[in-house]
């Protein structure tokens, strides 16, 4: 046991110490700082500190939403913020008067809070914005008309700041990836067009490791944009194992006799590919929508039924094992490519419009990222973020109890210790109780020395709060620990500026922030959360309530005269609740002790493809609201029927039992099967053909990075249980 603890204790102390030279973002700081100084100033300026600390408090809670993403999302994140902060500091003031009407609003805001993790974390930050500011100004009760001057004081603050973050047109926050992808996409391109043989590496070996680098720190990022980055070098892999085969497939084919046609035709084919993937990397590189290359696709499709027909009389049975061979790298290689092109066209900031635009148009009920179906599918104890609402809610009522008990001064800074520490993970959270608790300390120490050194006019008090902002919003985001002792000294002097005594503010925080984060780290010891264990059983439960929601939309499209709204409901919630809790689970994951950046890199990949396969689903679910029935097509059936063995033979594997690559369905020929049945024409048959073939390249996907975090090969003989440690 000893040896198990003691690499764990160094990952933990090295999770506390870490400095993410990443995260740092000087100018970002320097608006952050301006955004809080300027309203401090004009209050002293107009004489009226008080309402000047007020709309600073605005300004820097909804600093803390600012970001480097694109104008419109950075401006609607913050505007939420300032809305939702200013709505706690009214309800807080107003309410403040009876303690337990506060209390009993600090728990249900927790509550509230804690769900929002179930969202991302975007939603998580900005619950937890807003019950520190609803704890915070609680403690500061006045009258209902002074409460609404409070709170527009602070939403102005909290605009100022938003325009400040806005004024410039910001740089893409995925730019770097998007140039990592463009390098892979354009290597592949040139090594496509290339002819290269079969004795020269794998190609785009280097690209291929900087793009994965580049990938690295989306592992925990859940927006679309970044799921889009990771499928894109998902395909890429696959694309390059592709193009490696049939490079060697046309190697051999120049080796036989009257292989002309065939030999003609994988040249031409491997051009049009290289065609198609120079124009992801330009359209990536660009962060423009390019074509989609549909006359591309169509040859590459003309040349594998060309290839699918009956052999040649004088074709040798090595040829005509090659072109069979063939016919099955081209096929999955057109659907690689269809789907990387829409994925690049995606992932510009044009394409991100157009998909929101299109996801708007779905019923409610079967948009993906849906907000309360979310939350309503996560109001159960099997989900984590449900659990962690309940741990914070009681958490931040207990330590609001115990300090107005206790009659100490500037008690809601121990429910807003809480609020702060008290994280869904384990490393997380006593990473940040170890680090708040020190830089407290510190930042009480730093403070009692500037003052009792400098005692600062307010002049030089304004100026050191601006800078105290920068260094807390420029090295913060690094290190959580120089975000406490900075925001400690920060608090200090902006309770100076409005007349209350440093001395009554250094011991009051002091002695609440040891309360509150002793409280925060006493319940996670009590009821904690573990991930390592548990992170591929929550992977196969996903697979599981997408394997059930699937056999439902089936069932639906077999059965056009019933009905199956109730169940395709209770399936969809069911799925929704899996994916967030293995968001959830993959978020926690990433802050243990000992879990490699790879592993990481890899559940988020795996994740992605999910997305992907329940997003055709879904648009399936829709197809039968919107196109006409028709009678299903027996390939349908049995088109269905294997990915329904597909998910469930990926679950199992997940769980430990040995799954045979040969014995996994081959959907990409049942697809073909499929679009040769039925008309296309047809509305549902069309829309039908288009989404099994995502679902198809969806699974195919999924499956090889399964293997891949596995630790297998490209081939393997087995399926083994991932490790995601």
């Amino acid at each position: 046991m000893t040896s198990q603890e003691g690499p764990s204790r160094t990952s933990f102390w090295r999770a506390v110490l870490y400095f993410d030279a990443a995260k740092t973002r000087p100018w970002q700081a320097l608006r952050n700082s301006i955004g809080v100084a300027a309203p401090l100033l004009a209050g002293v300026l107009l004489h009226n500190a008080a309402g000047g600390l007020v709309a600073a408090t605005g300004a820097l809670n909804v600093a803390f939403s600012d970001g480097t993403d694109p104008y419109r999302r950075r401006a609607r994140r913050m505007l939420c913020a300032a809305g939702f902060v200013a709505l706690a500091v009214f309800a807080g003031r107003a309410c403040g008067h009876d303690h337990a009407l506060a209390a009993l609003l600090a728990a249900a805001c927790a509550f509230a809070a804690g769900m929002m993790a179930a969202l991302g974390q975007t939603q998580a930050d900005i619950g937890t914005i807003t019950l520190v500011s609803l704890v915070v100004f609680s403690a500061q009760p006045t009258s209902l008309s002074k409460a609404w001057v409070s709170g527009l004081l602070v939403l102005a603050g909290g605009l100022f700041q938003t325009i400040l973050a806005v004024a410039l047109w910001p740089v893409h926050r995925y730019s770097p990836e998007r140039r990592a992808l463009a390098a892979l996409y354009t290597e592949l391109a040139r090594s496509a067009g290339s002819g290269a043989t079969a004795t020269e590496a794998p190609p785009a070996s280097a690209q291929s490791v900087e793009a994965h680098n580049a990938m690295a720190g989306l592992a925990n990022d859940r927006s679309i944009e970044a799921e889009r980055c990771l499928a894109l070098v998902s395909l890429a892999e696959r694309i390059r194992l592709a193009l490696l085969a049939l490079s060697r497939i046309r190697v051999r084919i120049g080796r036989e006799s009257g292989s002309q046609p065939e030999a003609a035709l994988l040249d031409q084919c491997l051009a049009l590919a290289s065609r198609m993937m120079a124009s992801v990397g330009r359209d990536l590189a660009a962060g423009v929508r390019g074509e989609d290359h549909a006359d591309c696709i169509r040859q590459l499709h003309g040349a594998t039924e060309q290839l699918r027909q009956p052999n040649p009389a004088n074709c040798s049975a090595d040829l005509a094992t090659l072109r069979k061979d063939a016919r099955a790298q081209l096929d999955a290689l057109a659907g690689q490519l269809r789907f990387a092109l829409e994925l690049a066209a995606h992932i510009t900031p044009a394409g991100s419009e157009e998909f929101e635009r299109r996801e708007a148009q779905q019923p409610r009920r079967l948009r993906l990222a849906g907000a309360w179906a979310v939350l309503r599918a996560n109001l159960t104890f099997d989900s984590p973020a449900f659990r962690h609402a309940v741990r914070l809610s009681v958490c931040v009522a207990a330590a609001d109890l115990l300090a107005r008990s206790q009659g100490w001064r500037r008690a809601y800074w121990a429910p807003m210790t809480v609020a702060i520490v008290l994280k869904p993970d384990f490393t997380t959270t006593f990473s940040r109780g170890v680090l708040r608790l020190a830089g407290t300390l510190v930042g009480l120490a730093f403070a009692t020395a500037l003052f009792h050194v400098l005692g600062p006019p307010i002049g030089l008090q304004i100026a050191l709060i601006a800078a105290f902002v920068f260094l807390m919003r420029w090295l913060g985001p690094a290190n959580y620990g120089i975000l406490t002792t900075a925001i400690t000294t920060l608090v200090v002097l902006m309770f100076a500026v409005s007349g209350i005594a440093p001395a009554d503010v250094i011991a009051a925080r002091g002695l609440n922030s040891l309360a509150g984060g002793a409280i925060a780290l006493l319940a996670y010891r009590l009821w904690p959360t573990w991930e390592r264990t548990l992170v591929a059983e929550s992977l196969a439960r996903l697979l599981d309530a997408y394997r059930i929601y699937w056999q439902t939309v089936r069932d639906a499209y077999l059965n056009p005269d019933a009905s199956y709204a109730r169940e395709l409901d209770r399936a969809r919630q069911n799925g929704r609740l899996a994916r967030s809790n293995l968001e959830a689970s993959a978020a926690r994951l990433a802050t243990e002790p000992g879990v490699s950046q790879a592993r990481l890199t890899a559940l988020s990949s795996i994740l992605a493809n999910s997305h992907r396969f329940i997003h055709a689903a879904m648009a399936l679910e829709a197809g039968l609201y919107r196109s006409r029935p028709v009678p299903a097509r027996a390939a349908f059936l049995a088109f269905a029927n294997h990915v329904d063995a597909t998910l469930y033979f990926l679950a199992a594997g997940l769980r430990g039992r040995p799954i045979e690559p040969s014995g996994l369905p081959d959907l990409r020929e049942d697809h073909h099967t499929l679009l040769q049945s039925g008309d296309p024409k047809t509305e549902r048959y069309a829309l039908v053909n288009i989404e099994t073939d995502r679902i198809t390249n969806s699974l195919n996907t999924l499956a090889g990075e399964i293997w891949r975090s596995a630790g297998g090969q490209d081939r393997p003989s087995a399926l083994p249980t991932p490790s995601f440690q």
